[in-house]
C-alpha cells in the first residue's frame, strides 16, 4: 500500500435492531493527514470508525485503504495498515501482563520472537510506558491503560491510526501527555472525539457528522468557529475559542 489513502464512498449501515447509523458517508483521507470526526452522541462516529478496520461490514458503499477494497479477503492486510484504538482500553487489554498485550499483534503476524520483543520494547518506550512492561493491565490507571492500548497498536507498525475518543476518562495531565504524544506521530490519524480543544491541537481538518451524514468537512479552525454549524450539530465551541468569561462579562457591562 504505497500511499495509504482512505476512501469512503456512500457508506451505509443499519444496526440489527433497525437503527440507521450511517446514511451515505463519503470521505477521502490522504497520506499523513490528521482528520477529526466530531458530532453529538449517536451521530455515527464510532460506527464509522469500526468500519475502517473491518469490525463492521458495510451494508452498502465501499471503503478502500491504499487502493485495496476492504473485504473479507483483504481484511488481514488492511488491519496491518490500519491500527484501531478503541474508546475503552479494556476492550483491547485482555492478557495477563502488559508485555503480552503489546506482543499479541506481532505474534499473530507470525514474526520471530526477537522481532516481537523489539517491537514490544519500542512501542512501550514510544508511549512512555516501558516501566509497565510486567504489570497486569487491570492494575493500571486510565491514562496508563490508554498508553498501553496505543502501544499495542503501534507494535503492529500501522501506517494509519484510528482512535475513538482517545482523551476520555483522562485527567488533565494525562490528556496533555497524550496530545503531545500524538503530535509526534507521523501516521495518518483519524480521531473521533468530543474533545474539540484536542481536535484543534491535533487535526488540520475536521468532518462533522449529524444523523449519520457528513454535515460539514473543512479546515478545523474554520469548522470550530462556525457557531451556526456547531449549534445545529449539538456541539459547542472549544473552550479556547470561547474567550475569557470575565473579559466577556466586563465588555458586556461596559457596552451597556
Amino acid at each position: 500500500m504505497s500511499h495509504h489513502i482512505v476512501e469512503i464512498q456512500d457508506l451505509h449501515y443499519t444496526y440489527p435492531d433497525g437503527t440507521p447509523a450511517l446514511r451515505g458517508i463519503s470521505l477521502r483521507i490522504t497520506h499523513g493527514e490528521s482528520l477529526a470526526i466530531i458530532g453529538a452522541n449517536g451521530a455515527g462516529k464510532s460506527t464509522l470508525l469500526r468500519h475502517l478496520n473491518g469490525c463492521l461490514i458495510p451494508e452498502a458503499g465501499t471503503i478502500r485503504v491504499g487502493g485495496f477494497p476492504l473485504t473479507k479477503k483483504t481484511l488481514q492486510q488492511v488491519r496491518r495498515t490500519v491500527g484501531m484504538v478503541f474508546q475503552d482500553p479494556d476492550d483491547q487489554l485482555f492478557m495477563p501482563l502488559v508485555r503480552d498485550d503489546v506482543a499479541f499483534g506481532p505474534l499473530n503476524l507470525g514474526l520471530p520472537p526477537e522481532e516481537v520483543e523489539e517491537r514490544v520494547q519500542q512501542a512501550l518506550a514510544t508511549v512512555g510506558a516501558a516501566h509497565l512492561t510486567n504489570r497486569p493491565p487491570y492494575r493500571l490507571s486510565a491514562g496508563e491503560k490508554r498508553s498501553v492500548a496505543i502501544a499495542s497498536v503501534l507494535s503492529m507498525d500501522p501506517s494509519i491510526l484510528v482512535m475513538d475518543e482517545p482523551s476520555s476518562h483522562l485527567d488533565p495531565r494525562a490528556r496533555r501527555q497524550l496530545i503531545e504524544l500524538l503530535k509526534s506521530f507521523r501516521h495518518t490519524k483519524i480521531i473521533a472525539t468530543h474533545d474539540l480543544d484536542m481536535a484543534l491541537d491535533l487535526c488540520s481538518r475536521t468532518a462533522v457528522l449529524r444523523d449519520g451524514r457528513v454535515a460539514a468537512d473543512g479546515p478545523t479552525l474554520e469548522i470550530l468557529q462556525d457557531e451556526a454549524l456547531l449549534e445545529a450539530s449539538r456541539l459547542e465551541k472549544p473552550l479556547r475559542l470561547q474567550g475569557c468569561p470575565l473579559c466577556n462579562a466586563r465588555q458586556n457591562r461596559d457596552a451597556g
